[in-house]
């Protein structure tokens, strides 16, 4: 065990080529490679402070992947990347602005349209079936309508 007290800086380095190399080999994740970038700052702060315990080192190595990481997953919350389909896992979003005819009235708020070959819940004022609808929004799987200028 006495060996793992005589890390040097080079060893940081090359486990953040390694743990760089494993984030584009492996599925894509965006976390190898924060725990890469945090091992050659850590290569490089004992570079500067060669006489570093190791169980501190291991210390800045922990906090310093973990912020790196959260501070990236608060930068994407924020700034998501573009995408020529924005709404590809958001289905009912894809509809938005849409005008269908109601398959169902709309009782008491809660009706049907039919969307392609499949039955969807709408909520809105309440409205005869046939009349036209626009989606305005999605709650879940339901569908916010409002009548269009053609409706009565």
């Amino acid at each position: 065990m006495d060996w793992i007290t005589q890390i040097e800086f080079w060893h940081w380095f090359i486990a953040a080529v390694v743990l760089i190399t494993l984030e584009m080999v492996v599925l894509p994740a965006v976390f190898f490679l924060w725990m890469g970038i945090a091992a050659g700052v850590m290569g490089l702060l004992l570079m500067l402070i060669p006489d570093l315990p190791f169980m501190v080192q291991i210390i800045i190595f922990t906090v310093l992947a973990v912020v790196s990481l959260a501070i990236h997953r608060h930068y994407l919350k924020n700034n998501p990347p573009a995408t020529d389909e924005p709404t590809l896992n958001r289905r009912g979003e894809q509809y938005i602005g849409r005008v269908f005819t109601l398959e169902e009235a709309i009782v008491n708020g809660a009706g049907k349209i039919k969307v392609d070959d499949s039955i969807w819940k709408v909520m809105g004022e309440d409205m005869r079936k046939g009349d036209k609808v626009k989606v305005v929004g999605v709650d879940g799987t339901v569908f916010k309508v409002e009548a269009t200028q053609g409706s009565a």
